[in-house]
């Protein structure tokens, strides 16, 4: 039997089953700018405002006509797709466009050198594996060092310009050879044993706690949800965990993390033990505003913090703003609103203006390797259809001396009213506002204890905001999700696009919410079209 005859469903039925016990199973006709279109069984098209923005991927909006252009443009025109391994000037093109826009933001003219690639998360795993390669080569050549500084020590002490003190054998634990032998063979033993066990260390990889970095083999372990990384644990570089607003635990960290590697020198004709920093830290991956964790904002003293952390001990930091970059919160770099520098950033999502698969890994100049060309690739990164839709996205964003970031924040602090209005006529059922510019989270207070059992149930199945975007795109046709690992907060990333009417809309459905649960009326829910 055909299965696809059958009617049988074969791509992720699970998640077709989890969404339509929410009523949120609905198939789209078509899109245009801040409106999805959905089709009954009869072609029946419905407009449904659209807030979840494509995860943030639509910061200019579903189709934008110049987008589509170009991109008609560069299809009709034959653009090569695949042509790797070859030059790419419109690749360079963009990496120089998206330097001139970080370093006005950032205020530096130090170079970031580009690997791009198709995915956030992909993105991520570049910056990581980078950043690991850097580490790797930083520790080679240290012990290279250390190793001739050994040969040098042997010269000094068999020319006899240098003789070994006690203290350096007591140091080591190492008994002091008897007359005639060696007096550096088992110094250096000890030397190697002991730099040995530091080098062979696992990198320390920090992430913050509530991040969301991607699901991919690596990315998943540097992402908080457990949920996501447990299944998985034994797979990929493992990460610790830091709380927000804790500068003492950033402390901690680096008091327990550091490590030296030992290295002989030759001072006043004797030979001392000099400690070298070994560089211990992988990297520091967050994001300025964390999506998946709440749309939770980094604060302007936690960035602070974090930078202090990053300058003191050598630490890179990689700013993950594939959701909250591109000028979603009114600049193209969220984390440069915070005063924060990053050593990579990744970008994605609204790269590719809605249309084309698009990432990149950015990294500042002081830790770029050459060698991490040859040894990392995807086939279908680079290519001049994507390239050339990312130069459109960044010319759109820029014109008009920046008028889309202008929009971001001028529709964005509009949104925010409308969201703080709700939630001062419901302190009861509302916990907060939150969120910069266009990328917004509300937080509905815990209905676990509800005594309505559909609105309780659902809290305690961890459904409560499937529930809740089910009634609002079935009841007043507004799209929306909760964010994946704090399922009480409804996230809202529309486009610059956003209408006063489509706020109001959203203003009167929340409000339509917010009387349900505050009455345990579920009977008034709406979970099916």
């Amino acid at each position: 039997m055909n299965p696809e005859s059958a009617g049988v469903e074969l791509a992720e039925p699970h998640l077709r089953g989890l969404l339509a016990s929410a009523g949120l199973d609905v198939a789209y006709a078509r899109a245009e700018g801040n409106v999805l279109y959905r089709q009954d069984d009869d072609g029946r098209e419905t407009p449904v405002i659209d807030f979840a923005g494509g995860y943030g991927s639509l910061i200019l909006g579903h189709n934008h006509p110049e987008i589509v252009a170009r991109a008609k443009e560069l299809l009709d025109g034959q653009a090569p797709i695949h042509a790797q391994f070859s030059a790419h000037p419109y690749a360079t093109r963009l990496a120089a466009e998206l330097n001139r826009i970080i370093h006005r933001e950032t205020g530096t003219e130090e170079p970031y050198y580009a690997t791009f690639a198709n995915t956030g998360a992909e993105a991520i795993e570049a910056a990581v594996k980078h950043a690991e390669l850097d580490r790797v080569l930083r520790q080679t050549e240290l012990l290279a060092e250390i190793e001739a500084a050994a040969k040098e020590a042997e010269a000094a002490v068999r020319e006899g310009t240098a003789a070994v003190p006690d203290a350096v054998h007591a140091r080591l634990g190492v008994e002091r050879p008897a007359a005639g032998e060696d007096p550096l063979a088992p110094l250096l033993a000890e030397l190697d044993r002991r730099n040995a066990l530091v080098s062979s260390r696992p990198p320390v990889f920090l992430a913050l706690e509530g991040g969301f970095h991607g699901k991919l083999m690596g990315s998943v372990q540097l992402t908080h949800n457990e949920g996501y990384r447990a299944p998985f644990a034994s797979l990929g570089v493992h990460a610790r965990f830091v709380p927000r607003g804790r500068p003492d635990a950033l402390k901690e960290v680096l008091e327990e993390s550091r490590a030296s590697l030992l290295q002989l020198g030759v001072e006043g004709g004797e030979i001392r033990l000099v400690e070298r920093a070994h560089p211990v830290f992988g990297a520091f991956l967050l994001e300025p505003i964390q999506g998946e964790g709440g749309i939770q904002p980094l604060t302007p003293e936690d960035a602070r913090h974090i930078q202090e952390f990053a300058d003191a001990s050598g630490c890179p930091l990689v700013i993950d703003e594939i959701q909250s970059g591109m000028g979603r919160t009114g600049a193209l770099l969220s984390s440069s609103q915070l005063g924060l520098r990053g050593d990579y950033y990744a970008l994605a999502k609204s790269l590719g203006g809605g249309i084309a698969k698009a990432s990149v890994m950015l990294v500042r100049e002081a830790r770029y390797r050459a060698q991490f060309e040859l040894v990392h690739s995807s086939t279908f990164a680079k290519d001049a259809f994507s390239c050339h839709i990312g130069l459109k996205v960044l010319e759109l964003l820029e014109a008009d001396n920046g008028r889309a970031y202008q929009q971001a924040t001028e529709r964005g602090a509009a949104l925010e009213a409308a969201l703080e209005r709700v939630r001062a006529a419901f302190p009861d059922v509302v916990e907060e506002v939150r969120g910069r510019g266009l990328m917004l989270g509300f937080e509905f207070r815990d209905q676990s204890g509800a005594s309505n059992e559909v609105i309780g149930g659902a809290a305690r199945g961890g459904l409560f905001g499937y529930v809740i975007a089910g009634h609002l795109l079935n009841g007043h046709a507004i799209r929306t999700f909760p964010t994946a690992s704090a399922v009480n907060t409804l996230r809202f990333e529309p486009s610059v696009l956003l209408g006063d009417d489509e706020i109001e809309r959203l203003e009167t459905a929340l409000t339509d919410v917010c009387v349900i649960l505050r009455e345990g009326a579920s009977d008034r829910l709406v979970l099916g079209g």
